[in-house]
């Protein structure tokens, strides 16, 4: 085992709850389109700004919380800023069309999506499960791809795609949180 899968190792000990924070988040996000699903655009622009905000500022904040520990944490920073970057993007420009903001949730989720591909890769020597990681990231290419591809669409006829994105993400999420959790448990023995 290298030092850096270690060190983030040494963070998901004691950061875990932040991938089950983003999960349940993410859930949230994806029950409240459901549960909505006449919402304006704006109103779904504004919702997914929040959401992505949230989950960027959440990444950001595991990448400044580990940055001692892991050696490339510019990784997880980039992440966390790409979505603080849409999000406010999503705010700053209500205005957006359908269209505009279909890429901007295509890009983010591909890019989310790369990179926690990457950071499965890089854990699966420290941690057991690293696969859910991996399948939520190839999730989140797979429907930002997608989006592209769906772009006549429109966003409203996208929404229960989005929301059940969310909540499958968010399901993945909780399921590596608990078992990053299990892990360390076993390895602590607390």
């Amino acid at each position: 085992m290298n030092n850096l899968e270690t060190n983030i190792g040494a963070v998901l000990h004691t950061q875990w709850w932040l991938l089950l924070l983003r999960g349940i988040v993410a859930i949230a996000f994806g029950v409240l389109t459901f549960m909505r699903p006449g919402i304006t655009l704006q109103a779904l622009v504004w919702l997914f700004g929040i959401y992505v905000f949230i989950d960027g500022f959440l990444g950001a904040w595991l990448a400044i919380q580990g940055r001692k520990e892991i050696e490339d944490w510019w990784v997880f920073l980039l992440w966390g800023l790409a979505g603080i970057v849409i999000g406010v993007l999503a705010f700053a420009k209500p205005q957006l069309t359908a269209l505009a903001l279909l890429f901007y949730i295509a890009l983010w989720a591909i890019a989310t999506g790369v990179l926690e591909i990457v950071a499965a890769v890089r854990l699966r020597k420290v941690i057991s499960g690293e696969w859910w990681l991996m399948l939520a990231g190839l999730l989140s290419v797979l429907f930002g791809v997608w989006l592209i591809a769906q772009p006549d669409k429109g966003a409203l006829a996208v929404l229960y795609a989005i929301g059940l994105y969310a909540v499958v993400f968010g399901v993945l999420l909780l399921l590596l949180a608990f078992k990053v959790r299990g892990f360390v448990s076993r390895v602590t023995g607390g």
